[in-house]
C-alpha cells in the first residue's frame, strides 16, 4: 500500500471533522508525514468545507493543529 499523498489526507481530515473529529489526530499525523516526503511546509484548506467556517473555529483548527506540528491555511486568505 502506497502512503497517502496531501491531497488525500486533507481529504481524510475533512472526512474526520464531518464526523465530530474522529481520529483526528491520526489524521494530523499522516498529513503531517505527507507534508514531509512532499516537502511541503504547510497545509491548505477549504474553509468551505469546515464544519466550524468561521474566524473563531479557523483559528482553532490552526492551533489544534500547529500544536501537532502541522501549520494551517486557508485558501480563502
Amino acid at each position: 500500500m502506497s502512503e497517502p499523498t496531501v491531497a488525500e489526507a486533507t481529504e481524510t481530515i475533512y472526512a474526520s471533522l464531518r464526523a465530530d473529529n474522529a481520529d483526528i489526530d491520526a489524521h494530523i499525523a499522516t498529513l503531517k508525514a505527507a507534508l514531509t516526503r512532499e516537502g511541503i511546509k504547510e497545509a491548505v484548506f477549504d474553509p468551505t468545507k469546515l464544519a466550524q467556517n468561521n474566524r473563531s473555529g479557523r483559528k482553532l483548527m490552526q492551533a489544534y493543529f500547529r500544536q501537532r506540528g502541522v501549520s494551517v491555511r486557508f485558501s480563502d486568505q
